[in-house]
């Protein structure tokens, strides 16, 4: 399930058509889940209990850490997660730390 500011969640193809942009796809699941069941073309992988601290990295850290050029608070940003539960816990993180 997949969660966007602006739409409460969003289909398989709309992030397919919104990854055709520059959009940053950030996938919360626990990296077992990731090993297990696979990962979404093109995303990156935060573990949920991650993802506070590396919103807030120096964005040089950032980018060695995730291999990503970290996003800046207006950069679009999706996240996702199994079910939806922490994917929407993750919107609210990054809503907390300014990202909008």
């Amino acid at each position: 399930s997949l969660c966007t500011g602006g739409a409460p969640s969003l289909s398989y193809q709309e992030l397919k058509d919104l990854k055709k942009a520059d959009v940053l796809h950030i996938d919360v699941r626990e990296r077992w889940e990731i090993d297990r069941f696979g990962k979404i073309p093109a995303s990156i992988n935060i573990p949920l209990g991650e993802l506070v601290e590396a919103l807030q990295m120096d964005p040089t850290e950032f980018k060695e850490q995730y291999n990503q050029k970290m996003p800046s608070k207006s950069d679009p940003v999706v996240f996702s997660c199994l079910a939806g539960t922490r994917s929407k816990q993750a919107l609210g993180f990054a809503m907390s730390l300014g990202f909008s």
